[in-house]
């Protein structure tokens, strides 16, 4: 079997954020060589691939399976990419995976017939008894996990797989695979890592906790800092980032971590993210001896009515209590914040930007809108309420503004989100202050800075 595994194109009118190494084409990548299939990975978004360019890539390769993955934002993107496979490759085996696609899969299903098979969340050992049973010329329907078309063109939903509880057991992702250098930052890539999956909390926006479940799996200590070792000795690695949605959820494991890294004498730097509730002072002073820079937190608002509706289970408090902590030990605090959840009012909006900036200051913000993506309960709020207006995938970008409610316009909420921007990145000291932090920080911050300066002088550059 030739396997081809696809990162779908940003969709052209969409908020684009900086492509970022695809870790899950990289798992599947990974498992599919450890079985000794011959496979390889094409990244539309980190080689800014148009569908013409891909089909011409296709036009080159012999294929037997096309895997594409995508959120929300790519999914029409990602079908697109699977009609143009079909149309290269008629014979070939189209498979779709994802967030979107998992809890989108029977619809994508009918609304692609050119797509053959959904692999619904974790995607590894799925794929790879896919890719397994298509060899063998075997049929589908024991393989958990999966949703397709059989050959009379019914639609089969398979039973879920059961999540993988040894994560340990995975191979490093397969980096090799992946165009790299247009991951530079500063002129180095700044590699991600995953140490665990799931989550103990269910906020209501998040899709990752209903793609991953609710139970925390960890990998080891010792399996995270052999990936961090393995980097910095095949890739001259030298910077970062934990994607997990809340790295620190376990402690004693994370200070394992540290102890680890040290222990190896990694001369490293890495940032994380995770809850305000779930950092301590002695846990924080270990993660910098160990090379942290800086901590995401989900602030998500300033309004304990919010967060309430959210069903966050912070309280501001905490918040506050986490940044202070964070800002008086020397690392970087950056604040993410979700504007117009269901209940927002103009007034509770402005308390939150307030809160950041004024109180909180932290080194960088990200102001997001509230975004209903499937299979999470906001999705089923907004659609159950009336208030969703765009149904158009390719807006879902977290820019934009999806859904209306009777407590704050659209129109209004840009303008609320612009503004914060404004008031966050004009300010002489954010840009004096990043400067301090390093080169890659400071001339990030300067063209961050000089955008919302153009924005609001009306100056458009080309």
């Amino acid at each position: 079997m030739k396997v081809t595994l696809v990162n779908p194109p940003y969709p052209k009118a969409s908020h684009q954020h900086p492509p970022f190494i695809p870790l899950s084409l990289g798992y599947l990548g990974a498992v599919c060589e450890k079985a000794s299939f011959d496979v390889n990975v094409i990244d539309c978004q980190a080689e800014f691939l148009e569908f013409s360019d891909f089909e011409d890539i296709l036009k080159n390769m012999v294929v037997d399976m096309v895997g594409v993955t995508s959120t929300t934002l790519t999914y029409n993107s990602a079908l697109q990419i699977i009609k143009i496979a079909k149309k290269v490759f008629p014979n070939c085996t189209t498979v779709l995976g994802g967030c979107h696609a998992t809890f989108w899969d029977e619809n994508a299903l009918k609304e692609c017939p050119s797509l053959d098979v959904i692999v619904r969340r974790e995607g590894e050992e799925t794929f790879l008894e896919l890719v397994q049973k298509l060899e063998k010329q075997e049929k589908l329907k024991t393989i958990r996990g999966i949703t397709f078309r059989d050959n009379k063109g019914k639609i089969i939903r398979n039973d879920d797989r059961p999540f993988i509880n040894n994560l340990d057991e995975l191979p490093f992702p397969a980096h090799h695979l992946l165009p790299l250098k247009p991951f530079k930052r500063g002129g180095k890539v700044i590699f991600p890592i995953t140490t665990s999956r799931g989550c103990v909390y269910w906020c209501d926006f998040c899709t990752s906790v209903r793609m991953f479940g609710k139970r925390y799996r960890m990998r080891s200590p010792k399996n995270v800092v052999d990936e961090l070792e393995f980097l910095v000795n095949k890739y001259a690695a030298k910077q970062f980032t934990f994607y997990d949605d809340a790295f620190t959820v376990d402690a004693k494991r994370t200070e394992k971590i540290c102890e680890e890294i040290n222990r190896r004498n990694l001369e490293i730097q890495w940032d994380c993210e995770t809850r305000v509730d779930m950092v301590n002072e002695n846990l924080l002073k270990k993660m910098k001896a160990a090379g942290c820079m800086a901590v995401w937190f989900g602030v998500e608002s300033g309004s304990q009515q919010i967060i309430e509706k959210m069903h966050k289970g912070l309280k501001i408090e905490q918040t506050r209590k986490a940044f202070k902590m964070v800002q008086d030990l020397g690392l970087m605090s950056i604040a993410g914040v979700v504007l117009g959840f269901p209940g927002e009012t103009e007034k509770t909006a402005w308390e939150t930007i307030n809160f950041i900036i004024k109180e909180l200051k932290p080194t960088d913000i990200g102001f997001y809108v509230a975004t209903p993506y499937p299979g999470t309960p906001l999705y089923e709020l907004v659609k159950e309420k009336g208030w969703l207006k765009v149904t158009d995938f390719d807006k879902y970008d977290t820019a934009t503004p999806i859904f209306e409610t009777p407590y704050l316009k659209t129109e209004k909420l840009m303008e609320i989100r612009y503004k914060a921007h404004q008031r966050f990145y004009l300010r002489p000291t954010h840009v004096i202050r990043m400067f301090g932090k390093g080169r890659i920080y400071g001339i990030s911050a300067l063209k961050t800075s000089l955008a919302y300066l153009l924005r609001a002088l009306h100056i458009k550059i080309s």
